[in-house]
């Protein structure tokens, strides 16, 4: 027996998937577009070119590879209300913070506004559940933003210390001509400045950046033994630069400040960056090894 009733119409629940990605506005995407440019050209230019931000590149192909490689943002959903107005609220926000810092080159709020504009329109594409269930990528990419440099003197003052204090101790032992005295270090008849010396720790957050990468790759499945070597990560750093400042002092003492301070500087930074990161490979094996022949779940 058939019915004369006309089809009941369904609508889809508060964050149903939709295919056709009309949930996001085009306007949107353009406007991101257009102050993430500018930001990006004043990043590389700023930013990229010194030691302390020289892993933007890095963090930006290897943060988009990873959005992509794993999908995050396809499948677009229909965002309900509760999804939508915090987003739009922290577009306002991020629109505010790059306009003053574009103004006052704060590349700290220029670069905070961006990311902030990025996160809300992925949030009006995939949801913010999406997003909390993929922290780390989304979150990898906050490398991005420029940590003023007397923030990072002032967070890595006490490593600066250690390392100077190191490197000066482990010469003399040796028996060189090394003497320190507060943030001057004398070896022969040169003088170094202990942050000049110890520069080698800006380098820190290009090392904890790729190195998050690295354990996320291949350690996100277990957060416990992902946890044992980010906690390796600064050790890691105060050796390298040991190393670091130690070769600074020799090459100053055995070819003088010009050589040191010159090209040598900057070679011995990405050198020794390298070994930085060769080193947290091996702490990986090492830490496989021992937990694996133990037999230790941590």
């Amino acid at each position: 027996m058939s019915s004369n009733r006309p089809p009941v119409a369904t609508l889809p629940p508060e964050g149903a998937a939709a295919g056709n990605g009309q949930n996001i506005s085009w306007p949107l995407i353009a406007g991101v577009l257009l102050i993430g440019i500018p930001t990006i050209i004043t990043l590389a230019e700023q930013s990229w070119t010194t030691e302390a931000g020289s892993h933007g590149p890095i963090v930006i192909a290897t943060g988009a590879w990873l959005i992509w490689h794993q999908g995050l943002l396809r499948s677009p959903v229909t965002p309900g209300p509760r999804q939508s107005w915090p987003a739009y609220l922290l577009i306002g926000f991020a629109l505010a913070s790059w306009i003053f810092g574009r103004a006052y080159d704060l590349l700290l709020l220029e670069g905070s506004g961006f990311y902030g504009a990025f996160l809300a329109m992925v949030a009006l594409r995939v949801g913010w559940r999406r997003i909390f269930s993929n922290l780390f990528p989304f979150s990898y990419l906050a490398f991005l933003i420029p940590i003023p440099g007397w923030v990072l003197d002032y967070v890595t003052a006490p490593l600066q210390q250690l390392v100077s204090i190191s490197a000066s101790s482990l010469l003399s032992m040796l028996g060189y001509p090394v003497f320190r005295e507060g943030v001057v270090i004398t070896v022969a008849q040169y003088q170094l400045l202990v942050e000049e010396a110890c520069a080698g720790m800006n380098s820190l957050m290009g090392l904890m950046s790729v190195s998050m990468f690295y354990i996320y790759l291949l350690h996100r499945a277990s957060w416990k033994h992902a946890a044992l070597l980010a906690l390796c990560i600064i050790p890691i750093a105060v050796v390298v630069n040991i190393i670091r400042v130690s070769i600074l002092i020799l090459l100053t003492y055995h070819y003088g400040d010009a050589v040191a301070q010159g090209f040598m500087h900057a070679t011995t930074g990405m050198l020794l960056f390298a070994v930085a990161l060769s080193l947290m490979v091996l702490t990986d094996k090492l830490l496989r090894m021992l937990l694996g022949s133990a037999k230790v779940r941590i």
